[in-house]
This record gives C-alpha cells, structure tokens and sequence, in this order.
C-alpha cells in the first residue's frame, strides 16, 4: 500500500537549507520515494491551519518512509534540516 510524506517547513536559514535541498533528492529515491509536491503555491480551505511551505512525498510504505528518515547516512542531512527549518511530518497510507 503506497503511503505519503507531508512536510510543512518554516525554513529560517535559507543557504543551509539549499543544501538540504540539494542532497536530500538522492535519499528520497534510495528508499522507493518520489516527489509529489514541493514549495508550491498552497490555499488553506478550512480550517486552521497554517502551513508555510508544503512538501508531499509517495513512498511503497510507511515502512520505506522511517527506513529513510532513520538511515544513517541520513542523519547528517536531518541536522541540516533541523538547523535551518522547523518541520512539522505526517505519514499516512494511501487507498492502493
């Protein structure tokens, strides 16, 4: 069953998250990922709820998605992440 990533990202260090941006394509992929969305214009329709910049992901599983996030060749990229933005992450399963 597929399942999704959503980020919403508050970046507050703009050239340490262009890094982030850079190199993190390579592990969403190494883990079955692939990029819905990504920073693009968003209307909230109901609701309060504020999102800043909003990135969504589809991955096999939810499996996939914490096998990313915990790989250790990761972990360097999170600190970047964590360092330049605050994220707020939701994984859910999809209807396949």
């Amino acid at each position: 069953m597929s399942a999704y990533l959503l980020l919403d990202i508050d970046i507050h260090d703009k050239e340490k998250y262009e890094i982030y941006k850079k190199e993190v394509p390579a592990f969403i992929a190494k883990h079955g990922g692939t990029y819905l969305s990504r920073g693009g214009q968003h209307e909230v329709i109901e609701g309060d709820f504020h999102p800043t910049r909003l990135v969504l992901f589809r991955f096999p599983n939810r499996k996939a998605i914490h096998n990313m996030l915990n790989d250790p060749d990761y972990q360097p990229l999170k600190a970047i992440r964590s360092a330049a933005a605050t994220s707020h992450t939701v994984a859910f399963d999809g209807l396949d």
